[in-house]
């Protein structure tokens, strides 16, 4: 007997819409990602430890607002030079193409990391305090944004026969993970409650923002072997994804910055007692 399988609910991707304004699922996942890193940002600036490096409301609204231009331009940039590069040579204005989708984390985070040096240098807060600052709060945007992917029925899963199988029409008949479920949960409420509760209390500059990486890095590299891989790339060398070769440099990276930090700490506290 065959097994039966939850299917996609097919769930209109706009919400509601007044003449040519729609306001989408996507969109507002988005809006909702932007919302709580408001929130948990403004709670952080009353967290003594984050106060007495300068951080103050006025400044982290800043930083919000234009980290949030650094997502949306870096997300795109980066899904078009590492998702579609053959066809953008092809068509350079395939960059500008919005309405066609594609965004890429990876890119985002690399529009995040240039907004945030400059931030770093019309402040004077040094750049691995700013990091330090903003890893806590990307997290539940990225759980966001996945459900947006869910509620899209886009960016599905492997092929697969386990129980909570979903079988997702425009990906044809066969049941597939949910991988985009997997994602929201461990690259954004997984990492979100670790990072919180890591930063609650004064760490080396840089231990936090290198705990982000190492953990998204690890959290994707794991969620890739359960997600369908891009049609037009496939697997990559050693059966690896787009995904997880750009994820591996994210957890060296990471792993790297936390014992750098760690090290730097104890060099400094050692100097202190000389």
């Amino acid at each position: 007997m065959q097994a039966e399988f939850m299917v996609h609910p097919g769930i209109d991707p706009v919400i509601f819409s007044i003449g040519p304004l729609a306001l989408r699922w996507y969109g507002l996942m988005y809006l909702l990602g932007l919302a709580f890193a408001y929130f948990w940002g403004k709670r952080q600036c009353q967290m003594p430890h984050y106060a007495a490096v300068g951080w103050t409301e006025k400044r982290f609204s800043d930083l919000l607002f234009w980290s949030f231009m650094g997502v949306i331009l870096g997300g795109r940039i980066g899904y078009v030079l590492f998702y579609q590069f053959n066809y953008f040579i092809e068509n350079p204005l395939y960059l500008f193409d919005m309405a066609s989708g594609g965004m890429s984390f990876h890119g985002g985070l690399l529009g995040v990391l240039t907004v945030l040096a400059i931030f770093s240098r019309a402040t004077r807060i040094s750049f691995l305090q700013v990091g330090d600052f903003v890893a806590p709060l990307v997290p539940m945007g990225l759980a966001f944004g996945r459900i947006g992917n869910f509620i899209n029925g886009e960016l599905w899963g492997r092929v697969t026969d386990v129980p909570w199988a979903m079988i997702f029409p425009a990906a044809g008949p066969e049941p597939r993970h949910p991988s985009q479920l997997y994602q929201a949960a461990l690259e954004g409420v997984l990492l979100f409650v670790v990072l919180a509760l890591f930063s609650r209390k004064p760490r080396p500059t840089g231990a936090v923002g290198g705990l982000f990486l190492a953990g998204y890095g690890t959290a994707r590299f794991v969620v890739e072997f359960y997600r369908q891989p891009d049609a037009h790339l496939g697997l990559l060398s050693v059966g690896w994804s787009m995904g997880q070769w750009l994820s591996l440099p994210m957890v060296i990276g990471g792993l790297g910055l936390m014992i750098w930090a760690y090290r730097s700490h104890r060099g400094a506290a050692k100097g202190d007692q000389a």
